[in-house]
């Protein structure tokens, strides 16, 4: 179909971006839907011709393209995290990848006829799992703490890891095609790493000396670090035709591990940008799919579907396990969630298309067959590792984990109360200060705002359903519950009043009014931030036949502010202006109370009737109940 260029490329960079959005909302990996589009406006409705669109644009942009998500995913690469992380999760980017390699790849020349070279490229580039895959499946699946952490991480540093194994192969693969009949192949691989490597090191690291000694205006940050990365990439093939992945992603690890190098503000607009990229990249991609050579793989790309999910990957967890305490049924699941995602497919590409313009034949099969490993990944690790882990009894039952917004003094000792009382929690605040506060008094924080991108991005939601909104900000507090209303569901997020009713009001008509008041009409940040000031902390009692919540109210009137309770059965209930919530027999109350010789001092310039403790002998001070001023 011939239409203006203009409208087509408009189209994708919509259906990109609606495909993004359709994997937020449906909690799904965005891969699905950016497959599925690209290939109804390309081989299925021939809407789009990427070859007769962009013509000999077509190889640049691409390649362009994915330096610039290599170098992004290469930043994140710092080696202090390998060294930090578990043994399991540094076997499984070592050892498990090196046995994913090199049994896919004998898959695929044993089962495809891949020459050599070639079935060792396809092995490296399937490698790379990716978080862009998993973290929406791991939010599906909701395995236990241990299976899940273990698979992010292996996503996040797999992606750089893989990515550069890859390049590394694809570097030898095209040297033996680069050298004369007088260069040996060693002598022309090496050629080309030390100059990719060599390149990619004193960019970066020039770069990064710019950037930690303020020689740049900060507004230019981004623009000139996307400006060096495209100009290293260039020079580095021109110096030395096919070394330019290899200098990105060197450059990329060498800014990441370079110390003091502000890379926040970087991170995210990199980020922002792959994000870009890659939706567009893919809708490109899949629409020059060939459907028929799809098909004409037929039962050999199955079978090497099958190598990968029930031989490579068992395997590869198998040996990364050994020695650790992990039970049978933790690393059935973890060998089982392996799911490939944009990286090998956008990796794959570039290189299929420099390998046909250097004449190789079988070129043409490494598209089709890594996209056939990422759909069959994808959809049937998707479907099923749900049911799987329920099978083995390693998914959690309900998300009983806590957000909460704000780190400061009162949200600390409501966050120890509920990890106290048997609840995952996670604070997450913009003050360093407070966020430094929190971990040292053993809270787990997130330091950045978590209504932002940047928290879309690195926030682990893995076993959180509920949220607190307890900053001072009513602004924070409403953005906060408005993100996170279509996350948890707008019966399962909450917020405190702020500075007064009227601003509490404009807060929640701002939000949309999602979720619900904390506490009660009359109570606000201001209020109990004072009452946590002077010393007050959170206590629990036990209600009893004898000593029902009607007691509790008449014994501590005012003195206490209940927080939550906790029913027999372990579920938490939150006090909200709303509930008109009627405690029984068998709940546990949490309240805010002032230290009991405060309540007496006050009590007796109240009034000279006295007055009793603030919730007499049931109630019992919460262990570790402050949080640490």
């Amino acid at each position: 179909m011939d239409l203006d260029p203009l409208p087509l490329l408009a189209m994708i960079l919509g259906t990109g971006v609606f495909a993004q959005w359709l994997a937020w909302r449906m909690r799904l990996p965005a891969i699905l839907f950016l497959l599925g589009l690209g290939l109804m406006a390309g081989p299925v409705t021939g809407v789009l011709d990427p070859d007769a669109l962009f013509g000999e644009l077509l190889f640049p942009m691409v390649s362009l393209a994915v330096a610039v998500i290599l170098f992004e995913g290469a930043l994140t690469l710092r080696f202090e995290q390998l060294r930090g992380l578990g043994r399991v999760v540094r076997n499984l980017v070592t050892i498990g990848a090196l046995a994913t390699w090199l049994v896919v790849a004998f898959a695929a020349y044993l089962l495809v006829g891949l020459e050599p070279g070639i079935a060792l490229l396809f092995g490296a580039l399937v490698v790379v799992t990716g978080p862009t895959v998993i973290v929406p499946m791991l939010r599906t699946v909701r395995p236990t703490d241990r299976i899940a952490n273990a698979l992010r991480w292996e996503g996040i540093v797999i992606d750089p890891l893989g990515a550069l194994l890859a390049v590394l192969v694809y570097q030898w693969l095209v040297s033996g095609y680069a050298a004369g009949h007088d260069t040996p192949l060693f002598v022309s691989f090496l050629t080309m790493v030390i100059v990719g490597t060599g390149l990619g090191f004193v960019a970066g690291r020039l770069l990064a000396i710019a950037l930690r000694k303020h020689l740049l205006p900060e507004y230019l940050h981004n623009v000139i670090t996307l400006a060096v990365v495209a100009l290293v990439f260039t020079l580095s093939d021109l110096a030395m035709h096919e070394s330019g992945l290899l200098a990105v992603t060197v450059m990329g690890i060498t800014m990441a591990n370079t110390r003091d190098t502000p890379l926040e503000d970087i991170l995210d607009f990199k980020e922002s940008l792959s994000l870009l990229l890659i939706s567009g990249l893919f809708i490109v991609l899949a629409a020059r799919l060939d459907l028929s050579r799809l098909q004409a793989l037929g039962p050999a790309a199955l079978g090497v579907l099958a190598v990968l999910i029930f031989v490579a990957r068992p395997l590869g967890v198998f040996l990364s396990t050994m020695g650790s305490d992990m039970k049978l049924a933790e690393r059935a699941l973890i060998a089982w969630i392996g799911p490939r995602g944009i990286v090998a497919a956008a990796v794959s590409a570039v290189f299929a298309l420099r390998l046909e313009d250097a004449g190789v034949e079988q070129a043409v099969l490494i598209v089709p067959l890594t996209f056939a490993v990422i759909i069959g990944t994808v959809v049937i690790q998707g479907v099923t590792a749900g049911p799987l882990a329920r099978l083995l009894g390693v998914a959690e039952p309900d998300p009983r984990g806590v957000l909460i917004v704000g780190a400061n003094p009162l949200a600390r000792r409501i966050g120890r109360a509920l990890s106290d009382a048997g609840f995952p929690v996670l604070l997450a605040d913009t003050q360093w200060e407070l966020v430094r506060e929190a971990r040292m008094a053993g809270l787990p924080a997130f330091f950045g705002s978590p209504a932002s991108e940047h928290a879309d991005r690195h926030l682990d939601l893995i076993g959180l359903g509920r949220l607190l909104a307890l900053s001072p900000s009513a602004q924070l507090n409403a953005l906060a519950c408005l993100r996170y209303a279509s996350e948890f569901g707008r019966g399962r997020v909450y917020a405190i009043g702020t500075s007064g009713e009227r601003a509490a009001r404009s807060a929640a008509s701002v939000a949309g009014r999602p979720g619900f008041r904390l506490f009660g009409q009359d109570i606000d940040y201001p209020k109990l931030a004072a009452m946590v000031s002077g010393g007050a902390d959170v206590r629990r009692t036990r209600l009893t036949e004898t000593f029902g919540y009607k007691d509790y109210q008449a014994e501590n009137g005012d003195s206490v502010v209940p927080l939550f309770a906790l029913t027999p059965d372990g579920k938490l209930r939150m006090f909200v202006e709303e509930d008109g919530m009627q405690p029984v027999a068998g709940w546990t109350m949490f309240g805010l109370a002032m230290p009991r010789e405060k309540e007496r001092k006050d009590a007796k310039a109240r009034s000279s009737e006295g007055a009793s403790d603030v919730a007499g002998p049931p109630t019992v001070p919460l262990a570790g109940g402050s949080g640490g001023d």
